[in-house]
């Protein structure tokens, strides 16, 4: 029997907190466990209910990023994701980085936004589409060539599997190797490909094509077609009725 997914949100602007609670409570298998209004209640809610997911406005007092970091470094359990209205790319990564699963723009839908989490909650990684295409194009404009076929067949299959948002112990569980090795192989990636965070590597990874082929594929090393990332513009669409209060 499955269970509902438990969520925390952090929001400091109580309207908008209102609608996003309420949009949530009305969609199937989730569901708000609690509430907080900035980033020290957050991760004390969190400690105490362990939630599947905590989400966190970016602009919250006392810091959604510090608030992040604290959350991703306490709890393998519950995932972080960040609901902002930055669309700063530097903000994403920094969020990205610090341990959060999701980049989510406060200009999406509510529907989107239950989708979103049900999606982080099955394992996957979101980044908003237009700002990760933005820095997508931006480490393109600095010089910075994909380089795919530079890597041994295991560091392919590493990236493959970073590209599907997956940690470090998961990709060694996914491979059989330890994970100190995938540490290393990371490390030969990220000179090889001249990259400095693990971010970066997932979205060069992305426009390469990498992360949507099989199972068999990341293991054996087996390179799919590549296929360019294009953004998508419905992310820029209105929030609901219930949850205006907020640009």
């Amino acid at each position: 029997m499955t269970h509902d997914i438990q969520v925390v949100v952090a929001d400091d602007h109580p309207v908008f907190l209102e609608g996003l609670v309420a949009t949530i409570g009305r969609a199937d298998g989730i569901r708000v466990a609690g509430v907080a209004h900035d980033s020290a209640a957050a991760v004390v809610l969190v400690a105490e209910l362990h939630p599947d997911i905590a989400l966190l406005d970016l602009g919250i007092a006392g810091g959604g990023l510090a608030a992040a970091h604290e959350i991703a470094r306490s709890t393998l359990a519950t995932r972080v994701v960040v609901l902002t209205a930055s669309e700063n790319q530097e903000d994403m990564l920094e969020a990205l980085s610090a341990g959060a699963r999701g980049y989510i723009l406060k200009g999406v839908s509510g529907d989107e936004i239950v989708r979103i989490l049900r999606s982080i909650h099955a394992g996957e990684v979101y980044a908003a589409p237009t700002v990760a295409w933005g820095t997508i194009r931006g480490m393109a404009r600095s010089g910075r060539s994909v380089g795919i076929d530079e890597l041994t067949a295991r560091e392919y299959a590493v990236l493959e599997l970073v590209a599907r948002g997956l940690g470090n112990a998961e990709i060694g569980s996914h491979l059989s190797i330890a994970e100190k090795t995938v540490k290393t192989y990371m490390t030969s990636i990220f000179s090889k490909l001249g990259l400095e965070t693990r971010v970066e590597a997932a979205l060069l990874a992305a426009r390469a094509g990498l992360g949507q082929g099989s199972s068999g594929d990341a293991a054996s090393g087996r390179r799919p077609v590549p296929v360019m990332v294009d953004p998508e513009p419905s992310v820029t669409a209105h929030v609901k009725a219930t949850m205006n209060g907020r640009p």
